[in-house]
């Protein structure tokens, strides 16, 4: 298979992201207002529960399972269940942190997987197997916590950095699994990463990571490097009609030049459908520093319709 990187647009403008998200900037500041205590920590309102699967290999790995804290076996409604896979070398644990309360504010379920790359397990870097392992989460959710309804046609997917790797490749490989999905920060041409590494502490290490992980140098196995990015699958998810929020920073230092890489992608994918669902949120922070939950988190749940900031009953059973 021959791989052909879409050509570099235009340096993209920034937007104004309150303005792109759907709900009136004022509502958001007043939700926010009633909400900051949840938001903060300062509040416990959901559960987690840790579950085990096994990945692509057979190796038994962990995933957490964030619940609004009323929910439970007596009190089961169905409801959406997101698939937030990590970022590189973070934990389940560190992954679920991110979201604090948001789960009860909304009223869904959160799945963060350990995760399983062809030789590493915090390291998957969008794995062929590990993209299958996300795939079936839905269904090891459900065999894991039976008593758990996941609504119809209503999984969503929302990861940072490697995450939002994974995220897109899971738009491309599995359209029809997911309502939705979110990517913050995304590397999109891992060997575009490799190269890059050495820029940033421990790149050395990073590289002989990747090295291990997929199986050679981008020079020699350029086809594995492919397989992983994002960008070489525009086209799939151009297709896809998944509806995607491309969030990405002129500011990032970990994912460098994110321009060409979150920003070449949503260009890629408008040139070839103009009609794509994809929308581009554009800023200055530093790396996934928005995918917080008292950050601009529930701004992206928003705009996917998994957060209603009109709704008096937020964070409490229906």
């Amino acid at each position: 298979m021959t791989y052909a990187p879409a050509e570099r647009p235009p340096h993209p403008e920034a937007v104004h992201i309150a303005a792109r998200v759907s709900a009136p900037s004022s509502l958001y500041a007043s939700w926010r207002h009633r909400n900051w205590g949840a938001l903060k920590g300062r509040a416990d309102l959901v559960r987690t529960w840790r579950i085990t699967y096994r990945a692509h290999d057979g190796l038994s790995r962990d995933a957490l399972v964030v619940l609004p804290r009323w929910y439970g076996p007596k009190h089961d409604p169905a409801i959406p269940l997101v698939i937030s896979p990590h970022g590189r070398g973070a934990t389940p644990t560190e992954n679920a942190r991110f979201w604090g309360n948001l789960p009860a504010l909304g009223r869904f379920a959160v799945v963060n997987p350990e995760g399983q790359g062809a030789r590493l397990a915090l390291y998957s870097w969008g794995s062929p197997g590990q993209i299958s392992d996300l795939a079936r989460m839905p269904e090891i959710v459900r065999r894991a916590l039976p008593w758990l309804r996941i609504a119809p046609d209503a999984v969503y997917a929302v990861g940072g950095s490697m995450g939002g790797q994974e995220t897109l490749l899971l738009v491309a490989e599995h359209p029809h699994l997911l309502a939705g999905a979110i990517s913050f920060d995304a590397p999109t041409n891992m060997a575009a990463r490799y190269s890059a590494f050495p820029e940033l502490k421990w790149g050395l290490t990073l590289q002989r990571l990747a090295r291990l992980e997929f199986g050679g140098i981008p020079r020699t196995r350029g086809d594995l490097y492919a397989d992983r990015s994002p960008i070489y699958f525009a086209r799939e998810i151009a297709r896809s009609n998944v509806p995607l929020e491309i969030w990405w920073s002129r500011d990032d230092r970990v994912v460098v030049d994110q321009a060409r890489e979150s920003g070449l992608l949503y260009h890629a994918i408008k040139r070839l459908k103009p009609s794509a669902p994809v929308v581009e949120y554009v800023g200055w922070w530093q790396h996934t520093a928005e995918m917080r939950s008292f950050r601009r988190l529930p701004l992206a749940l928003a705009a996917m319709g998994l957060l209603d900031f009109a709704s008096p009953s937020a964070g409490v059973p229906v």
